[in-house]
C-alpha cells in the first residue's frame, strides 16, 4: 500500500473554485488579486515541483564522467608510485604521510560536491519558490488586518482614515473566512514541494510557512469567533447590504 500524498491537481482545482467564490463575493477587491496570484503560483508549483522531483540527467552523467576521471587520476598516481631504494626518515615519511592526507581531503571535498550538486540546486529552486509563499501569506494578512469585528457592532465613531466600512457580518465572517481557507491552502502548496524531495533544508522552510500560515490563521479564527457569537447578522449603521 503506497504511502498517502497531496494531490497536486486536486490543490490547484480547490485553489481555483476559491478564486471564484471571492471574486463573485468582493468582486474588484484586493483579496480577489491575491487569490488569482495565488492561483497562478499554484500552477507554477506543478511545474517546479515535477521538475524538482525529476531526477537530472545530464548533470548525473557529467557527475559520475568526472567522478571516475577523478578516480582514474589518483589510481595512476598510486600504479606510479616507486619503493625508494634508500630509507626512509622519519621526518620524511611524515611530510609524505601530510601530503596524502591533504590531497584525499581535497578530493573527498571534491568529490562531495559533486554529489550533492543536483540536491544544491533543487534546494535552491524549492527555497526560492517556499520565500514566494511566505510572501503571499504576510500579504494574505495584511488584508484582514483591518477588518475588524467591531465594524459590524457599531460602537464608537469612524476616523475617516480608513475606507467606509461597507460589510455585513456574514459578510465579514466570508472576508476572513476566504482568508483562512486561503492561508490553509498557502501551507499545502508549501508541502508539495518535499513530497518528493527528501532534504533538510526544504522540509524546515516548509514547515516554517506551514507554522507562519497557522499562527495567521489561528488570528483569523479568533476574529470569526466574536463575530458568530453576536446576534442576528445587522448591517452597521450607514452599511449598505449586497
Amino acid at each position: 500500500m503506497s504511502a498517502p500524498s497531496l494531490d497536486v491537481d486536486a490543490v490547484v482545482r480547490t485553489i481555483g473554485l476559491l478564486c471564484q467564490r471571492v471574486e463573485h463575493r468582493f468582486p474588484d477587491s484586493g483579496l480577489s488579486g491575491v487569490a488569482r496570484e495565488l492561483d497562478r503560483v499554484a500552477h507554477q508549483t506543478r511545474e517546479r515541483a515535477a521538475w524538482i522531483a525529476r531526477p537530472i540527467l545530464g548533470l548525473r552523467i557529467a557527475v559520475a564522467a568526472l567522478i571516475v576521471l577523478i578516480a582514474s587520476g589518483l589510481a595512476g598516481t598510486v600504479v606510479s608510485l616507486r619503493t625508494p631504494k634508500e630509507p626512509v626518515e622519519i621526518f620524511q615519511f611524515v611530510q609524505v604521510l601530510e601530503a596524502g592526507i591533504n590531497d584525499v581531503v581535497l578530493v573527498g571535498a571534491g568529490v562531495f560536491f559533486l554529489l550533492t550538486l543536483e540536491t544544491r540546486l533543487k534546494r535552491r529552486r524549492a527555497l526560492g519558490a517556499i520565500r514566494e509563499l511566505r510572501a503571499i501569506a504576510h500579504i494574505i494578512d495584511m488584508h484582514q488586518l483591518t477588518k475588524d469585528p467591531e465594524w459590524v457592532m457599531g460602537r464608537g465613531q469612524e476616523t475617516g482614515v480608513l475606507p467606509p466600512k461597507r460589510m455585513t457580518r456574514f459578510e465579514l465572517s466570508r472576508y476572513l473566512d476566504y482568508c483562512s481557507e486561503m492561508l490553509s491552502i498557502t501551507g499545502k502548496i508549501a508541502a508539495l514541494y518535499i513530497q518528493d524531495f527528501d532534504d533538510d533544508g526544504a522540509l524546515a522552510a516548509v514547515n516554517e510557512v506551514e507554522n507562519l500560515t497557522t499562527g495567521l490563521a489561528r488570528k483569523i479564527w479568533q476574529k470569526l469567533m466574536i463575530l458568530y457569537a453576536m446576534g442576528p447578522d445587522t448591517p452597521a449603521p450607514g452599511a449598505t447590504a449586497r
